[in-house]
């Protein structure tokens, strides 16, 4: 692969970007998780990016392509859109700079993250909350940037904002004292993918690079499988860091070349991993960051025994979402399930479900009953955590043997929404 054509950064233009990132990004840790690398039998590094300054890699390409732009240039501000990450990059990038920077950020941000950004850029950050998802924040910033003459910082389309995430490659290669077999990386826009892999195809041909993409906005694999960028209608906006409608022009011709596979990841597993992360490593890890582990499950048979390394890319994670994330975990690993129950209209029918239904480690956690005219029966939404996924078909016997009338909600995804 020849990378210096107009289409790849160059592998200097990275090299250049790790001088330019000195003193101001942290060179991350790259470091075996044991727990990992037992359950998966393999070695498994995890490059923690959620340790970086702003708690995610983004800042190496807002400060890379900040520094690449005249001081006139610089005097009229720079702008960018961002679901939170490249926001909080760019606001640290503006405050070492002493830079005016805009930036815009669809309403669903976690205020955790609106938080950091103000933290970060201190007076000389201004935030706009534009629009439901990312691509109408980047809509809305590129129309004030042609209004106020700015500068638009991409998050990810950019060769010099390419080129400062690829240093996160140069840092693995360095650090890794073992071959590195697999590289896991996640993708949103591209931009992480783009550059490391860029380094990676270079200083080691050998290694075989995955990219991770959310289940509900896969679209650098639906691109690829297509042949040209193509803008998804719909995503699921969980996996914030990660759920793009659009990948870049550029980030599309590089993974298109650099990538030797990806991988979709459903948000449940997603949470799973969050989940696991924090109670057996203390690791915080935001649902963009726990991608690339996530995936290891669908890749155990393949690594095992293999040097592996996943990137963590972000800690930005809003303790807010503990109970979603808890809820789509649990509903992702068949341990809660919602029904309507019609139970009939008479004394001790609830009493009957309880004693001769529910099983001896199922538990109630959801019960709204609303009394109708009906004299028959009486519906009730109930949701129910079991311990095990086995305990499932056992409690569908006992209610058929019982003749409890029921509606799965987890099967009729509209109606779950609705009611859940």
């Amino acid at each position: 692969m020849n990378t210096q054509t107009a289409q790849f950064p160059s592998l200097e233009s990275i090299y250049d970007a790790a001088e330019c990132l000195r003193g101001v990004a942290y060179h991350t840790p790259l470091m075996e998780n044991l727990i990992l690398s037992e359950r998966y039998e393999a070695n498994i590094f995890l490059k923690r990016e959620d340790l970086q300054i702003v708690r995610s890699y983004k800042i190496r390409g807002a400060y890379n392509k900040m520094s690449k732009l005249s001081k006139e240039a610089l005097d009229k501000g720079v702008v960018c859109a961002s679901a939170g990450n490249h926001a909080q990059g760019m606001a640290y990038a503006c405050h070492k700079m002493k830079v005016k920077g805009t930036v815009f950020m669809p309403t669903t941000t976690p205020n955790q993250k609106i938080k950091s950004v103000k933290m970060f850029g201190r007076e000389h950050i201004d935030i706009q909350l534009v629009g439901d998802t990312y691509d109408d924040a980047s809509n809305a910033a590129k129309i004030y940037c042609e209004e106020q003459n700015a500068t638009y910082v991409h998050p990810f389309d950019d060769m010099d904002v390419i080129a400062g995430q690829g240093t996160v490659g140069l840092e693995i290669f360095k650090d890794a004292d073992v071959k590195i077999d697999y590289i896991l990386l996640a993708i949103g826009g591209g931009g992480v993918a783009a550059g490391t892999s860029t380094v990676f195809k270079q200083l080691s041909p050998h290694t075989k690079i995955i990219g991770i993409e959310p289940q509900g906005a896969p679209s650098m694999k639906v691109s690829i499988n297509a042949g040209h960028v193509v803008e998804l209608e719909t995503i699921d906006k969980f996996v914030d860091g990660a759920a793009v409608k659009r990948v870049g022009d550029k980030t599309f011709e590089i993974c298109k070349q650099t990538l030797d596979d990806i991988i979709e990841v459903p948000e449940g597993k997603v949470c799973t991993t969050i989940l696991e992360l924090y109670n057996e490593s203390a690791i915080v890890a935001e649902p963009a960051g726990a991608l690339t582990i996530a995936a290891l499950d669908f890749l155990k048979e393949e690594i095992k025994g293999k040097n592996v390394v996943c990137l963590v890319s972000g800690g930005n994670n809003d303790i807010t979402r503990t109970e979603e994330i808890k809820e789509r975990s649990l509903l992702y690993e068949g341990l809660k399930h919602y029904f309507i129950i019609r139970f009939p209209q008479r004394a001790g029918a609830l009493k009957n479900f309880l004693n001769n239904v529910l099983g001896e480690n199922d538990d109630i956690t959801h019960f709204e009953y609303q009394k109708k005219t009906n004299r028959e029966s009486g519906p009730v939404l109930l949701g129910i955590e079991l311990k095990y996924r086995e305990d499932f078909e056992p409690l569908l016997t006992r209610m058929e043997e019982n003749k409890i009338q029921y509606q799965l909600l987890n099967e009729k995804p509209d109606l779950f929404t609705f009611l859940i």
